[in-house]
């Protein structure tokens, strides 16, 4: 499989769904990976035999028209590419100096529908952020748990007949998470197995009656690390939770 080819697959799920309406014209985010791609091809940079380091800060630059639509989104389209940057690096084996980073900014320079991309290498603390994908939607997981149902009284609420009002929770401690069925009628499976209590590891899949809940851990910057000569995790060893 090629460098990125996950991103675009995975973007192209987007597009098809929540974010379709969108973007009928002008800059596509599959357009956004191939610029990466291209970005991440370029830099990549041979440190050692085993060691082989890419950018992990990108600023992706449009027009302001492009630009109006993909910030209407919210994080969820820079979430999406920050996940699958970081799976693909690991893959193919590719390094990062710390936590991911990607912002868009509108170039009045740039005509509807083109993209360029400035990237650097930047040392710095990885920020762990876990996250809850449901139906193309992100939602962060808050240190302690999230409740997951169909009650009004869930964190996280499903329409989903298949559900109990407080039918499972996601438990989060900062480095490791669990998922722990919550006595519900239909049962909880993890990765399409019934479960009760056990660890989730990254791109686990929770299921809830007819509702599919991916767990995704982010490697992003740490927006409160300002020691720019402190070592760096990296995104390639797993977050710190991992197979524990």
């Amino acid at each position: 499989m090629g460098l990125l080819d996950n991103f675009e697959k995975g973007l192209e799920r987007v597009v098809n769904g929540a974010f379709a309406k969108t973007f009928r014209s002008g800059l596509q985010p599959v357009e956004i990976t191939a610029a990466l791609k291209r970005e991440i091809d370029t830099k990549a940079a041979v440190v050692s035999r085993d060691r082989v380091l890419v950018p992990n800060r990108f600023t992706v630059r449009m027009s302001a028209a492009d630009h109006q639509r993909m910030t209407a989104l919210g994080p969820a389209l820079i979430d999406e590419l920050v996940d699958l940057v970081q799976k693909h690096a690991a893959s193919q084996h590719f390094q990062f100096a710390g936590g991911i980073q990607i912002d868009l900014h509108a170039d009045p320079a740039l005509s509807e529908g083109l993209v360029q991309i400035d990237s650097h290498n930047v040392k710095g603390r990885v920020a762990w952020t876990p996250v809850l994908d449901v139906a193309g939607r992100r939602h962060p997981i808050l240190k302690g748990r999230t409740v997951i149902g169909r009650g009004s009284e869930a964190d996280l609420t499903l329409d989903d007949s298949g559900a109990s009002r407080r039918h499972a929770e996601v438990q989060w401690d900062g480095q490791r998470a669990r998922v722990r069925d919550l006595g519900s009628t239909n049962g909880t499976e993890l990765d399409g197995s019934p479960v009760k209590d056990s660890v989730l590891e990254p791109d686990s899949v929770i299921t809830i009656g007819r509702s599919r809940i991916v767990f995704r851990v982010l490697a992003q910057a740490d927006p409160t690390d300002t020691a720019v000569n402190r070592r760096a995790g990296s995104p390639r060893d797993g977050y710190p939770g991992a197979g524990r």
